[in-house]
């Protein structure tokens, strides 16, 4: 338990001082009755004298103060919350095969256009970030809750260059981390792997829409392979279709076509799923179906009001008591 004053405590010492007062106010009538003889006797309908009870009152009304002026140094309790919350990775193939048009009305503004649909229908809990990779990979925008910033990046999005998945799984842990990875990730295809300890990060999810055909180096799987150890799950999200089309690209006629097998072990590897869209409305649907993790996280609240509160239930009870045995409040 924290306190936002905590320099309030001190007006417990009243309590003290209450208790000494009523003491030495008790100690004066046990005086006066013995002054007094048996006419000063209180009794109840039963000709009994209330004995002990007759602090029952007093001790809920001391209890009752002491709730309320410890509830002045606005205390805070930490509460286990259920919650959605994690960070979301857009890492968008922006290779100029994505200009294909098997996919209305281009692979890219349709996963352009499914991916906006996505964010705007998060809660406030999710960061997402953008990350563009071809050839190379680039963090875009970092993890942010700005959905504006978020939509004005995707809307920059333009297809060149050829593809690398590897640099776009490697981008991605840059902007889950939120720091720069110290290796080259061209080093991943010069024999043994470099080993890397990014953490753990069990509610990051990297989105990776692609059409999976990997031209360029590095290896995706080394590169998934260190986001399997850091607890992050890649979603693979094939972009086209299986038979392709054909793409003009730089005078020459390419035929561009989906590759499933890689993301489908990326997919694997991570603990994620690999999905197949040959529609927006199939983009849609995919997201709607991204496992985001349910964490449970020690948020601090207030518990002023509630302290307060029971303060003046022991108020109430005190005052009931000593209006039922004596008619009157107590003291």
């Amino acid at each position: 338990m924290t306190f936002i004053w905590p320099w309030m405590l001190a007006s417990l010492v009243i309590v003290p001082v209450f208790i000494a007062w009523y003491i030495r106010l008790y100690a004066s009538r046990k005086q006066d009755t013995a002054d007094l003889g048996p006419m000063s006797y209180l009794q109840d309908q039963a000709g009994r004298p209330p004995g002990r009870r007759r602090h029952t009152p007093v001790i809920f009304f001391l209890l009752g103060l002491a709730l309320l002026l410890f509830s002045l140094s606005r205390p805070e309790v930490t509460v286990a919350l259920p919650r959605i919350e994690g960070t979301v990775i857009l890492a968008f193939d922006v290779s100029r095969s994505m200009a294909a048009e098997d996919l209305e009305p281009t692979r890219m503004d349709a996963a352009k256009a499914a991916a906006k649909v996505f964010v705007e229908n998060q809660p406030e809990t999710i960061r997402i970030g953008v990350v563009a990779f071809s050839n190379g990979g680039l963090v875009v925008q970092p993890p942010t809750d700005d959905q504006t910033l978020i939509l004005n990046t995707i809307d920059r999005l333009a297809p060149q260059g050829s593809t690398s998945l590897g640099q776009g799984i490697f981008s991605s842990l840059n902007a889950i981390t939120g720091e720069p990875i110290a290796v080259d990730p061209q080093s991943f295809d010069e024999g043994e792997p470099p080993s890397i300890d990014l953490g753990n990060y069990p509610s990051a999810v990297i989105l990776l829409l692609t059409d999976g055909e990997n031209t360029s180096a590095p290896d995706p799987l080394q590169i998934a392979q260190i986001a399997a150890e850091a607890s992050i799950r890649i979603y693979p999200v094939g972009i086209g279709s299986k038979e392709g089309t054909v793409l003009e690209v730089d005078g020459y006629n390419v035929l561009t076509q989906l590759n499933e097998v890689t993301l489908e072990q990326i997919a694997e590897l991570t603990n994620g799923a690999y999905y197949h869209a040959e529609s927006e409305e199939d983009l849609q649907e995919i997201y709607k179906n991204v496992d985001l993790q349910l964490q449970i996280r020690g948020e601090k609240m207030e518990a002023t009001a509630l302290i307060a509160g029971i303060s003046l239930i022991f108020f109430l009870i005190g005052a009931a008591f000593s209006l039922l045995w004596f008619g009157r409040m107590p003291l």
